[in-house]
């Protein structure tokens, strides 16, 4: 069985990129997609670039050895293939998941998935009751369905590099019971008594509530360089947010009212260049629901930004400005959000007409 390591990216003393790799302890090193049949060109690029360049080089590289196809030594007749086990493919798709543009939360899922999964694995052939006793790990039904979608998603890209036939499309989803995240009845005073609580709590909430920000994550993470100038704009690159997609959402006089700018590359909570931890919120919510007077069972941080949504959508009946508020991917996406958020069933023949 040959080994194939997943490629890395480096620079010459010109500044030209390269990619390099490992096939049975062998290096390798390409500067295009020419003996892989790619029109991949880094270096014709700008400095600035070519990295960039680089990494798409690399995935099709790994993508072309993983999938069994050839690939010919440098001005020699020696061919090289990828061919590898079951095992070996789906431990190759966990690395090209980890190496693409996922939310760290994401990747941690991925690995869990493949660690549980590698655990009831006796050989490098993946057999039914193996993936059998990996989904009888978790008896609790969103569990399970959360295990079986990201051993879904490794075996679809392990499909991609080679394998013949992905085992989870045996395995059905369970049906589980809708959890809403209660909205609040009156906004303003959870706030207050969030405000006299902790600061920081409560600006992300208020950031949650006027801007539908997510808040772990995109408000976590937010920099004074988010925002424009006068703070009534917040930009946010596909990078950092759910949807994969630049998102600029604008920002209410009375959030404006509670920021104090300070330096563009600073977060606005740290002070430092460096977020708070991924629990941090999570972890002061805790504290905040022990002693609240005013939450009520099954309201969470979210609840502000399902708050936000049905202000929006009382408010202008638009279920086009609520999709583009929320940064959903398609409207479904945004009738299926109202439906959870027990407002009542929508009709297409109900939605505003353009």
């Amino acid at each position: 069985m040959k080994t194939i390591s997943y490629p890395k990216i480096g620079k010459t003393k010109e500044q030209k990129v390269f990619v390099s790799f490992y096939i049975n302890n062998k290096r390798y090193r390409l500067f295009n997609g020419n003996r892989i049949e790619q029109q991949i060109e880094p270096n014709s690029f700008p400095i600035e670039q070519r990295e960039a360049q680089a990494k798409l080089l690399a995935a099709e590289i790994y993508k072309h050895l993983c999938s069994g196809k050839v690939f010919k030594e440098y001005r020699k007749e020696k061919v090289l293939t990828g061919n590898n086990s079951e095992l070996t493919l789906l431990k190759q798709a966990l690395k090209v998941k980890l190496y693409s543009d996922f939310t760290t939360k994401y990747k941690e899922e991925l690995k869990l998935a493949y660690s549980l999964l590698v655990s009831n694995i006796s050989n490098d052939s993946i057999q039914r009751e193996d993936i059998d006793n990996t989904m009888n790990h978790y008896k609790n039904r969103s569990s399970y369905n959360t295990l079986r979608k990201n051993l879904n998603s490794l075996f679809n890209q392990a499909l991609e590099l080679g394998l013949k036939d992905n085992p989870m499309r045996h395995i059905k989803r369970l049906r589980t019971k809708a959890n809403l995240n209660k909205p609040f009845d009156d906004v303003r005073l959870i706030l207050d008594e969030i405000r006299d609580f902790n600061f920081n709590l409560y600006l992300c909430c208020i950031l949650t509530y006027g801007c539908l920000l997510r808040p772990h994550r995109e408000v976590r993470e937010l920099t004074w360089g988010d925002f424009s100038q006068d703070l009534t704009i917040i930009k946010l690159a596909g990078s950092r947010n759910k949807s994969g997609r630049n998102r600029i959402v604008p920002v209410p006089q009375y959030v404006q009212e509670v920021l104090a700018k300070g330096k563009p590359n600073n977060n606005i909570f740290s002070g430092t260049t460096k977020p708070l931890n991924p629990g941090y919120f999570k972890t002061l919510w805790g504290r905040f629901k022990k002693v609240s007077k005013l939450l009520e069972q099954d309201q969470t941080l979210y609840s502000f930004r399902h708050s936000g949504a049905i202000n929006i959508y009382k408010r202008t009946g638009s279920l086009s400005k609520l999709q583009k508020a929320m940064g959903h991917s398609n409207m479904m996406v945004s009738m299926t959000y109202l439906r959870g958020l027990e407002i009542s069933e929508l009709e297409e023949s109900d939605m505003p007409k353009i």
